[in-house]
């Protein structure tokens, strides 16, 4: 059987960390779009019979009824494909959700906190869903697989091997017991991060998320497209995000001016489909302020500036103003000096005995 995976799409989240620029959102929430229009034409090109969808698709808080209705109308595109969502802590199955409220496609199988399992042609498919923006005991550990001669998948949102606290309310999942089940394939939602192929055989996969939703979420995101029987399974990983969030660092030890540090930014060459993060690390020479500096920038594509500099102090010319700073560095380097020779007194000590 054929399948297309995919996770934690936040359907209409603000993106109120991401950048002070409001209209970064708005692309984001269009690229979001953008995304699951593809998901769906790959389905339809290539003649698949299944999606899994591991939680996360919308933000319970933010989501409109247009954008549920735009999903549903791409859902409604793929008629001979079964969808299966798995609701998550950002897209509970409550009781004013749309999840609960929304007459979806009749193509679409929601779960919800009751395991339940899910009979078709080629395979049972088991799903959990949250009921509310928290989880710390789903019963997965008490489900035992009724057909094992069957292709078995679990579709399911939660952390696996969650350590913290945090984690643990989030439906805290152990590898080991999810292998001692015996599903053929375990679709994995939650952590933004692509989980796949890291092992031999690997069964418990986690898409990551389909855009990249931040900085803290560099490099590819997509969908996992699989191709599963009971003896062998075959994974792919297909990159669905147009534009790469990308951190840039900058050394401004040897730049001597704010003006300087300015013309050196906008030189930068930066791709059309990268958002930059700029980092400037080694010591300044001269106040920085990262918000002021970030008004000069030219390219768009720099959208935040983060400040991990350290003041660079000339001791030795400030001892030498006729003023309390002047003795005060006077006093410094002569305690440095000090120290340095008892260090050097202390090793010579070390190596005559």
């Amino acid at each position: 059987m054929k399948f297309v995976h995919i996770a934690d799409l936040h359907f209409d989240r603000p993106f109120i960390k991401l950048s002070d620029k409001d209209i970064l959102g708005d692309l984001r929430r269009l690229e979001q779009r953008k995304a699951l229009k593809k998901v769906i034409e790959y389905i339809k090109q290539n003649n698949i019979k299944y999606l899994f969808i591991s939680g996360d698709l919308y933000e319970n808080k933010y989501i409109r009824q247009s954008t549920i209705e735009y999903i549903n109308s791409l859902f409604c595109e793929i008629p001979d494909t079964q969808i299966f969502i798995s609701p998550g802590n950002h897209d509970p199955y409550i009781k004013d959700s749309y999840y609960n409220k929304f007459n979806w496609s009749k193509n679409v199988k929601i779960f919800n906190s009751e395991i339940e399992k899910v009979e078709t042609e080629d395979a049972n498919i088991y799903g959990y869903g949250f009921n509310d923006f928290y989880c710390t005991n789903s019963g997965i550990e008490e489900l035992k697989i009724e057909n094992e001669d069957k292709i078995n998948i679990l579709v399911i949102h939660g952390t696996l091997n969650g350590a913290s606290l945090e984690e643990k309310q989030y439906n805290s999942m152990s590898s080991k017991m999810l292998k001692e089940k015996g599903f053929d394939y375990i679709a994995l939602g939650h952590i933004h991060k692509l989980d796949y192929n890291t092992e031999p055989n690997q069964r418990i996969v986690n898409p990551g998320s389909v855009i990249s939703l931040g900085f803290d979420e560099i490099g590819e995101h997509g969908m996992i497209v699989g191709e599963l029987t009971k003896k062998e399974i075959k994974l792919e990983f297909i990159p669905l995000d147009d534009e790469q969030f990308k951190e840039i660092e900058i050394d401004v030890t040897e730049i001597i001016s704010k003006e300087e540090l300015i013309e050196k930014l906008n030189n930068l060459n930066i791709q059309k489909n990268e958002y930059i993060k700029i980092i400037l690390i080694g010591n300044r020479n001269f106040e920085i302020n990262e918000y002021e500096i970030l008004k000069y920038m030219q390219n768009e594509r720099i959208i935040k500036i983060k400040n991990k500099t350290k003041i660079a102090i000339d001791l030795e010319k400030i001892a030498n103003e006729n003023t309390l700073k002047g003795i005060y560095a006077k006093e410094m380097l002569q305690r440095l000096n000090q120290e340095d020779i008892t260090r050097r007194g202390q090793r010579n000590n070390r190596k005559s005995s």
